[in-house]
């Protein structure tokens, strides 16, 4: 999803139009994360992007989408570009993840040895 959201329009509640902004992304995450997963993938992975009035769209977390929209309502904003395109997510294995954490116990062991 690539759109222009408006913020303020001639005799519309502002508040009516965040909370209808706010509802139709969160319909096409659901949307998204409802669709038939391609195999060898874990999950789906959301890539957004977000920007104020005309300025250059910058590279956000998913989780921060809400907190990027309150801002940009609360500095009367009249619109904001969302960037939301959905990619294949994959998981580390638990394996790989605990190899990590044992080396990096073992060099701060290293280090405090040596102290």
């Amino acid at each position: 999803m690539k759109k222009v959201f408006k913020l303020k329009v001639e005799n519309k509640n502002s508040d009516r139009l965040l909370d209808k902004t706010k509802y139709e992304i969160r319909k096409y995450i659901k949307r998204e994360k409802n669709k038939k997963l391609p195999e060898e993938v874990d999950f789906w992975k959301f890539e957004c992007k977000f920007g104020k009035n005309d300025e250059e769209p910058e590279v956000i977390d998913f989780i921060d989408i809400t907190k990027h929209i309150d801002k940009a309502a609360t500095q009367g904003c009249e619109s904001f570009y969302m960037e939301i395109l959905s990619t294949k997510g994959y998981r580390e294995k638990k394996e790989e993840a605990k190899e990590e954490t044992e080396n990096n116990t073992s060099d701060t062991n290293e280090i405090s040895e040596e102290s």
